[in-house]
């Protein structure tokens, strides 16, 4: 067993006790993900937050994730390991830009990338993750101009994808994603010649324009699964490798480094610990808390999205 096993005990009592669901991402230690109830991308984990029965959430992700279940979950408690687990993407785009263009420009249609606060959230028109960002900009008239924020990789990548000209870009960036170079690509080939190479579309043109497959998280995790290949380089968070190494045991998995560190890490998802998990189970803090009224208008994009198939 991955997990330290009084801690897990301890974790999984209090989620009878305090009848709570833990949905974590594919990013989070291989522990947590052990214990959860549901592990998944950012799409799938809006889904069964809206869908569960019970009465608390305890989110193992970012803030802005336990922010979307709260906002579909108005009624239940929502809590986090450590509140400090923000994103590079949510940081790089303040709702006040987002308000101002949105007053500058009443008729343009603001779609915002999953990964964006609540209060932008509740600015735009309608939402998206990566697994379904192409077909959310293409349920748009194309007579409309479209404002893609946060995230200019995933927006250049759905801009080329759909082929609108009318499409603005915000531009934030994922420091994940962003940062794997090219060349640390070119010499993983040359490792593992015969490896394919699946990316998240989170990544630079540059290392899109060298894949095999594109896609979400979980995307990316079913195509290497159904795969006849049995080797891949993956660029995306390193997290993934659990959720591969369960599903397809006789596969083999490379990541590579990116430019800030001999890692493939996000930081902030990082945070969350089994300590932590169990203490905001215990204390129920820290809880995500927003108002009626801002949860009500961050709804209707969210549902929006989930509408999208």
């Amino acid at each position: 067993m991955l997990a330290t096993a009084t801690i897990a005990d301890e974790i999984q009592d209090l989620k009878r006790s305090r009848r709570a669901v833990l949905l974590a991402h594919h990013y989070q230690e291989a522990e947590i993900q052990e214990l959860a109830d549901v592990v998944g991308d950012s799409l799938e984990l809006a889904r069964r937050a809206r869908d569960f029965h019970g009465d608390v959430i305890a989110f193992c992700g970012v803030w802005f994730m336990a922010e979307t279940a709260k906002a579909l979950n108005p009624e239940r408690i929502v809590v986090v390991p450590d509140r400090e687990a923000s994103c590079s993407l949510v940081e790089s785009c303040s709702v006040e830009p987002v308000r101002a263009y949105r007053r500058a420009h009443p008729d343009h249609v603001i779609v915002s990338y999953i990964n964006t606060s609540v209060e932008v959230k509740a600015e735009s028109d309608i939402l998206c993750t990566s697994r379904n960002a192409v077909q959310v900009v293409n349920s748009i008239p194309p007579e409309k101009t479209v404002l893609f924020l946060p995230d200019r990789n995933l927006g250049a990548y759905v801009q080329r994808q759909t082929g609108r000209e009318n499409m603005k870009i915000w531009q934030g960036a994922c420091i994940v994603h962003e940062t794997f170079p090219v060349r640390r690509l070119h010499d993983a080939l040359a490792e593992h010649p015969g490896a394919k190479v699946v990316a998240h579309p989170e990544c630079t043109g540059a290392i899109l324009a060298m894949t095999d497959f594109i896609g979400s998280t979980s995307a990316l995790i079913d195509w290497c699964v159904t795969s006849d290949a049995d080797e891949f380089i993956v660029l995306t968070e390193n997290g993934v490798r659990f959720s591969l190494e369960r599903r397809a045991p006789g596969k083999r998995f490379y990541f590579i480094n990116n430019e800030n560190c001999n890692c493939s890490e996000c930081p902030y998802m990082r945070l969350n610990t089994l300590e932590k998990l169990r203490d905001c189970l215990t204390t129920l803090e820290p809880r995500v808390e927003l108002s009626a009224e801002l949860m009500r208008r961050a709804r209707v994009p969210i549902e929006r999205m989930l509408a999208v198939r």
